[in-house]
């Protein structure tokens, strides 16, 4: 309380008692003498100041009879305190308008209170204006009655918050996609119990149509006997969320330049399928594209895939629910196929998509193998050997066939060459390791110069026998080898060797022989081959000239401008280069004019049908004469017969070689026919 005497505190002279309330002294911070000597505009907040003067001045005009207003005084520290001053006439005294009775009450932690409460629901109202959804309170029941909806409901559902309040057009379960109603009422009731929160995710229908994935967080609110007196939570926007999801499953599940299913989605399929023991009559069809990859090297990798899209495509026709089809590496397709009757189903199966397959590679000369696995016959559950199985069954084919479009079904007799093929490849390893193993060694087939009858040369040819195999036919040896690199410690033991029975023939005065021996591609194409053979030629004081070098003439399928530069570079350092087998291979008679090779060797299968008559003797000729025209020298491989020698004869052939002039020898009997010990 305070005595106001015009703008200022009255002082003691006017009253016989101390007129201001040690309280009012506490308020403002300020002793009473320091108070006598100021104005209460002194300490007035400035921003008060204006609404209090004009009050008084009404007051003091007698406008009003008093006046109450909340204000803020300054203290001497310059914090501020909130009072609720409420001014009266002093009664009791002749000069009433003079002076007036000033009660002050503290408010200040009121308005902090009230500050604070109003800071609590401006934030509030900017994360609900903000939420990417709506913010409610409804009853439990059926239709969610909204007892409070925020204003996103009209962004989230397309309805006003108004048209939701006690269901007034419409309830929020009407909202509410069907397949999830039940579902919903269900997991709150079960949530409710337990006192835990409840989220979900589920679909609603906007006022527009549309559909949108929404995430719903809420909790109950329940009444002090522990009944539920409300709901409370959020229900925001998640179709964003929902679309990457979806995408990235879709990324996860399919492939990404055909669009079908990957392998990631048969394994699970697989293994989905075998937990539930439902594998009968149940089948994988694998299509192997892997010769496709040929042609990247002529025509690019986007001709190559865009011809493995369209075998897509192709395939696509032979899908349905019953027979899947999955896309499981780069040049590989497998059908899942369920419900199938017998055999002869699959087999009808593969055969039409061969056909279609091979309708759609007809000019680029692709061909592919089929593998066919049946799931009732694969023991246990283990997805990774199964579709190793399904791999060996498809790739068997390619190997045997090439260019062509065969199905091969996966069973015990292709287990056991496929353990065969391991063990080859264990002891290919060890003598790979073991350069002074005798389980590898060399054979020398002479070679008959036609026109003087007389041994000119020797090819080498690689032997294997170990005591656990036996002999390894080179048939079988050297395609694992190729496969897993061993061709290139072994190949270069095979030019070692070759080169010290070169070195033996000089010794003993058949220096004018020549020895060829074979290489493969992966030989060929290593950047150090040209320089390691010469390395070993100069190292071991080998004749060039008497070194030759047979390339098959598969090897031109791929990669021709590289192997033909490696031939020059062969050439110019005088080794011989000769193609093998040639006839039956990928070189034409365009590129066969740019290749610097010496010779060209006539497959066995034309020396074969000399014996027939017709057509093939002509084209054997053909053979013989081409060679002579581009420049090379014709050898006859597989001469068995004196017919075929006398046919080759006439027809100028340079050279024979075959079990008419000799099978392949070891050194010392290769050594013995030269000294007229053999006939």
């Amino acid at each position: 309380m305070a005595i106001i005497k015009d703008k200022s505190f009255a002082d003691q002279s006017d009253f016989a008692h101390f007129n201001i309330n040690p309280m009012f002294e506490k308020i403002v911070g300020r002793t009473s003498s320091e108070i006598e000597q100021l104005s209460w505009t002194d300490i007035t907040h400035p921003d008060d100041l204006e609404e209090d003067l004009e009050k008084f001045s009404q007051f003091v005009d007698g406008r009003t009879n008093g006046y109450t207003m909340e204000k803020r005084y300054i203290r001497p520290d310059n914090s501020v305190v909130w009072v609720n001053m409420k001014i009266s006439p002093l009664t009791g005294i002749s000069d009433r308008n003079s002076m007036h009775l000033c009660l002050i009450d503290d408010i200040t932690a009121h308005k902090e209170a009230e500050a604070m409460l109003s800071e609590v629901e401006r934030r509030q109202s900017v994360l609900l204006s903000h939420l990417p959804g709506l913010a409610y309170r409804c009853s439990f029941d059926r239709d969610w009655t909204m007892q409070f909806v925020s204003d996103g409901c009209y962004n989230l559902t397309g309805y006003r918050s108004e048209s939701l309040l006690n269901n007034r057009e419409l309830s929020y379960n009407d909202i509410i996609s069907p397949q999830y109603r039940e579902l919903l009422w269900n997991e709150w009731n079960r949530l409710l119990k337990k006192n835990e929160t409840f989220r979900y995710e589920y679909e609603i229908t906007t006022a527009a149509g549309e559909c949108k994935w929404v995430l719903e967080m809420g909790q109950g609110i329940y009444s002090d006997d522990g009944e539920v007196e409300a709901l409370e939570g959020i229900v925001l926007d998640i179709s964003d969320k929902k679309k990457i999801e979806r995408n990235l499953i879709y990324l996860n599940e399919h492939d990404r330049w055909t669009g079908l299913l990957n392998r990631d989605y048969l394994e699970k399929l697989l293994e989905k399928d075998m937990a539930e023991q439902d594998m009968a009559n149940r089948a994988l069809i694998s299509i192997n594209l892997s010769t496709v990859q040929l042609l990247t090297a002529n025509y690019g990798f986007h001709h190559t895939q865009s011809l493995i899209k369209k075998a897509a495509e192709t395939l696509y026709k032979f899908s349905s629910d019953d027979c899947m089809l999955f896309k499981t590496f780069e040049n590989r397709f497998v059908l899942y196929i369920k419900k199938y009757k017998d055999k002869k189903e699959l087999i009808d199966l593969s055969e039409a998509i061969a056909d279609e397959l091979e309708s759609l590679f007809v000019t680029d000369r692709v061909g592919g193998g089929i593998g066919i696995l049946e799931m009732g016959n694969q023991d246990g559950s283990d997805i990774d050997l199964i579709l190793k199985r399904l791999l060996i069954a498809s790739e068997k084919p390619v190997d045997i066939y090439d260019r062509d479009f065969c199905a091969c079904f996966y069973d015990d007799e292709l287990e056991a060459a496929i353990n065969r093929e391991g063990d080859i490849r264990h002891e290919l390893s060890r003598i790979a390791a073991d350069y002074s193993s005798k389980e590898f060694y060399l054979q020398y087939q002479p070679i008959l110069d036609v026109k003087t009858d007389s041994i000119c040369g020797f090819e080498a040819l690689a032997r294997m026998k170990t005591e656990k195999l036996g002999f390894v036919s080179p048939l079988e040896f050297i395609p694992v080898a190729e496969k897993t690199k061993l061709i290139i410690p072994i190949g270069e033991r095979v030019m070692i060797d070759a080169f010290n029975f070169l070195n033996r023939l000089k010794a003993e005065g058949f220096d004018s022989l020549s020895v060829s021996i074979n290489v493969s591609a992966i030989q060929l194409l290593r950047p150090e081959f040209a320089d390691r053979l010469f390395g070993l030629i100069k190292e071991m004081g080998v004749d060039p000239d008497k070194v030759g070098i047979e390339l098959t003439e598969s090897i031109f399928s791929t990669d021709y401008d590289d192997i033909n530069a490696i031939i020059r570079r062969l050439q110019s350092g005088g080794v011989h280069v000769a193609i093998d087998d040639f006839g039956t291979g990928y070189s034409s008679l365009a590129r066969e004019k740019e290749l610097e090779v010496n010779c060209l060797k006539i497959d066995k299968y034309f020396i074969d049908r000399l014996l027939e008559i017709g057509n093939e003797r002509a084209i054997t000729g053909d053979i013989i004469s081409m060679a002579h025209k581009l420049g090379h020298c014709a050898i006859a491989e597989g001469v068995e017969y004196e017919e075929q020698k006398q046919y080759l004869k006439e027809h100028g052939c340079d050279k024979i070689q075959g079990y008419l002039v000799s099978r392949p020898l070891d050194e010392d009997a290769a050594m013995d026919i030269l000294r007229g010990k053999i006939l």
